[in-house]
């Protein structure tokens, strides 16, 4: 598997590619391997506690902590990891993670997966359940916390935002990578 190859678009739609690699459910996080291009179990969550979605991320783009761009997907059965999504952004969590005394900006992402026969009828943060939201927002506290990092949500973005997040990774893994514009 060569996800170097993947646009982090495959249309002018307005949709992303994203490789899961932890499906909801799971109390596994695996992460991709790039020299062997398999997915390994990078973590073991503790008891009780589960991926709430799909859980990847935007091949040939990065962010601020250096990976590829974090995306939970909601509105979808559980895939699998490695598995190429075409999604829809619909907002974006705006957060600072503390690990070590540091402090960094790792925003996640939320989007909605869709097929030519399957459009979501998701259009924004605003329509999903504010429990859903909620529940969200708490498992990234919770799953950060489980590991040693303190994790605060700052904030909420619009799809406007969550765009906006996506060109600045892509700018940035382009300037990283030499690939220019």
């Amino acid at each position: 598997m060569n996800f170097d190859k993947l646009p982090p678009q495959p249309d002018g739609e307005g949709h992303v590619n994203v490789v899961v690699d932890t499906p909801a459910g799971s109390a596994n996080k695996y992460k991709l391997d790039p020299e062997l291009g398999l997915f390994r179990v990078s973590r073991v969550m503790p008891r009780g506690l589960t991926f709430p979605h799909d859980f990847g991320s935007i091949p040939g783009t990065r962010a601020a902590d250096g990976d590829a761009l974090d995306v939970l997907l909601v509105g979808l059965p559980p895939t699998f990891p490695g598995c190429l999504v075409t999604a829809r952004l619909i907002g974006i969590l705006h957060a600072r993670q503390v690990e070590k005394g540091k402090s960094i900006r790792n925003d996640r992402l939320i989007a909605v997966g869709e097929t030519p026969v399957n459009p979501s009828p998701i259009r924004s943060l605003g329509d999903l359940e504010p429990a859903q939201l909620a529940d969200i927002e708490r498992f990234f506290k919770t799953y950060n916390e489980a590991h040693g990092r303190e994790f605060k949500i700052t904030g909420r973005g619009d799809r406007r935002a969550a765009a906006a997040a996506l060109e600045r990774a892509i700018k940035q893994y382009r300037a990283q990578e030499g690939h220019g514009r």
